[in-house]
């Protein structure tokens, strides 16, 4: 089964709990999450290979390490994945970014696809799938699916808040996926959202109902 990994960071917990809190307005929400992203980055991106390179140092030539050729690509699902894919492009600038546009159906809960737009080259890149909520995993599989579709063979998925039912589905479906979160919650709810959660992530970032 593909490894879970909560990333239980101090900073990130405390911007955790702000964003879950109904107070929290659209715009500090979008900060928020944004930061939580690039936070989080640095976990995903733990296991990047380097190579040794030489510099010089205003004292001497020196020999220094860095990361060794990797490529990458962030593929937020639309709308929520959005802002945390701004998150991860602060740490990685380099990276190429794809779109993928899925809605779930209100009556069956089952993703829909709209929209899927991906670098040529996405077979030779650590794919970085983003999505703020695992809830029933029915999204995250789904993009999933169209990477590999396309020739995706190293991937990882990065949520900030998972319920139990969405690692299960991912682990059932894609084992070979490593999941990210900041945060496992309860369960979910009889309407597929995450309990306790924070809401609709895509309404809360973006001040819709």
């Amino acid at each position: 089964m593909g490894k879970v990994r909560q990333i239980d960071h101090p900073l990130i917990q405390h911007k955790l709990t702000i964003i879950r809190d109904v107070r929290t307005g659209a715009k500090e929400f979008r900060e928020l999450v944004e930061e939580i992203a690039t936070l989080m980055a640095y976990e995903v991106t733990r296991d990047f290979p380097l190579e040794e390179v030489e510099v010089e140092t205003p004292l001497c030539k020196a020999k220094a390490r860095v990361i060794a050729g990797k490529k990458v690509a962030v593929v937020p699902i639309l709308r929520a994945g959005l802002v945390m894919a701004d998150g991860v492009l602060k740490l990685i600038p380099a990276a190429k970014m794809g779109h993928i546009g899925l809605y779930r159906d209100p009556e069956t809960l089952n993703p829909v696809e709209y929209y899927c737009k991906l670098p040529n080259d996405i077979g030779e890149r650590e794919m970085i799938l983003v999505d703020p909520m695992l809830a029933t995993g029915g999204s995250a599989s789904a993009g999933i699916g169209f990477l590999k579709q396309r020739g995706a063979q190293n991937i990882k998925l990065m949520c900030l808040i998972a319920a139990p039912e969405g690692i299960a589905r991912i682990q059932q479906d894609h084992p070979d996926v490593e999941i990210f979160v900041a945060d496992i919650d309860e369960k979910l709810n009889s309407h597929g959202y995450i309990v306790p959660g924070l809401g609709d992530a895509g309404d809360r970032l973006f001040g819709t109902k």
